[in-house]
């Protein structure tokens, strides 16, 4: 069992990593990438080797140290950048081992750019690379705490400054050479170290927060598409509602308005002739709304004229004639708490109010025996009004030779559980008959989609 890192220890683990993903690993090169590694150490050597030889043309050098020492050492240098990316913290291992033997091979060649900036990028790479980061950590430590010691070995113990001071005259600052030449190296050093390390985790950091922001729009990509999916598929089950309602509705009325017609024919003629006016208008109305859903389903845009009018609860008295016209006794009775409330029902709540009544109607005529039956719309509750009720009742028996798909009862529980309300249905008690209620909140938003807030009960022996 690890311990538990100090809050001070969790501060710098996370600065040096990152407090919310502190074991992220940045994934390792591509083929590309390390092609090109190999590309830029070839180049970078050319340009190494050409900067000690202008250096030596100028009389940088030292004049007991033999001239291939300096090229060989800064190839050595270079030559483990060909895979710092692929492996950068054996290359870190490697470029430190060599920085110190190599400045003892060549004196002159360590202090040279070429080979300084050749063991910056095997530091900054080892940052910006490596994928364990607690191992990075501890060997930056390793080697910053080695290359001080060394730094300080060849300032007071070795003659590696006795060999470097011939290189510098006399000036004129407060300072002997040597010591302010020891201050300059210390300073410039932890320059040097602090700025591969600052820039490798900058690098670092850059290649997390792409991954992050690619992460998001993923997300983002992935919610968006099942937004879009949700919308379809509840366009879907409102078309298919519709559907149902309005199809259902008149292929019922069509249905008993023909056998009405088929039976009067022989012996009154004026009222079939009237049966099948109304089969001819319901026809005409059932097809014009097809129509419209089609519309709806061909377009991407609809201009918002460009379909009828939704019904609501200012028709209710009209499907209650369209039903008396098809041989159903139909009565409509309004009670509001407050006059008006009816005409006040926001528009998606007036039509799922609708669909329910004109649903338990065309029940009524396909699966029940009733000749008679009665429509209530009511407000009430505390303040007023604070529900919207409709109940539909008839005097009926279920017809044993029919059987629905319940499709219609679905269609009500949907409406009303779109709007968070309550439905109840069921066999009248005492019967004979049949009860749809549904309660509707009469305040509830319109179209926040299906809720488990609403509540069903029904009752075995009926199907819609």
């Amino acid at each position: 069992m690890s311990e538990t890192p100090t809050p001070r220890g969790r501060r710098l683990f996370g600065w040096l990593n990152d407090p919310d993903e502190p074991w992220w690993e940045r994934p390792g090169p591509t083929t590309a990438q390390q092609r090109r590694d190999v590309i830029g150490a070839l180049v970078y050597l050319a340009v190494a080797l050409g900067v000690v030889a202008l250096s030596k043309s100028y009389g940088m050098r030292l004049e007991d140290e033999a001239g291939w020492r300096a090229y060989l050492a800064v190839a050595l240098m270079v030559f483990p950048l060909s895979v710092r990316r692929r492996w950068p913290l054996p290359v870190l291992v490697l470029a430190s081992g060599l920085f110190v033997a190599l400045a003892y091979l060549s004196p002159e060649v360590a202090i040279s750019v070429p080979f300084q900036v050749a063991y910056f990028a095997a530091l900054y790479s080892a940052v910006a690379w490596a994928p364990d980061r607690r191992l990075l950590w501890i060997l930056t430590a390793g080697v910053v705490v080695a290359m001080a010691l060394w730094i300080t070995i060849a300032l007071t113990i070795t003659n590696a400054a006795g060999q470097m001071s011939g290189l510098f005259e006399h000036g004129a600052g407060p300072l002997p050479p040597l010591v302010a030449y020891a201050l300059y190296t210390a300073l410039l050093n932890a320059a040097y170290f602090g700025g591969a390390v600052l820039i490798g985790r900058t690098a670092w950091r850059t290649a997390l927060d792409r991954v992050r922001v690619r992460a998001q729009a993923e997300q983002i990509a992935e919610q968006a598409a099942e937004l879009a999916r949700r919308a379809v598929l509840e366009e879907r089950v409102r078309i298919a509602r519709e559907l149902h309602d309005v199809i259902a509705h008149h292929v019922s009325v069509i249905g008993v308005q023909a056998a009405a017609s088929r039976r009067m024919l022989p012996v009154d003629p004026e009222r079939s002739a009237q049966a099948l006016r109304t089969i001819e208008s319901t026809s005409r109305e059932a097809v014009e709304e097809m129509r419209s859903l089609l519309h709806i389903l061909r377009n991407d845009e609809t201009p918002s004229d460009s379909r009828a009018p939704e019904p609501g609860l200012g028709d209710i008295d009209a499907l209650a004639r369209t039903h008396r016209e098809a041989g159903l006794i139909v009565t409509v009775e309004r009670v509001e708490a407050e006059p008006g409330d009816l005409n006040r029902a926001a528009a998606p709540l007036s039509l799922s109010a609708y669909r329910c009544v004109q649903e338990s109607l065309t029940n009524v005529r396909s699966h029940s025996t009733a000749r008679r039956a009665s429509v209530t719309l009511r407000t009430g509750g505390e303040p007023a009004p604070s529900w919207l009720e409709v109940e539909v009742l008839d005097d009926g028996r279920p017809r044993g030779a029919t059987s629905g798909t319940g499709y219609g009862l679905r269609g009500i529980r949907e409406r009303a559980a779109l709007h968070h309300g309550e439905v109840d249905a069921g066999p009248r008690e005492p019967g004979p008959g049949w009860r749809v209620r549904v309660r509707f909140p009469y305040r509830e938003a319109a179209g926040n989609g299906p809720s488990g807030a609403g509540t069903v009960t029904a009752s075995e022996g009926e199907s819609a």
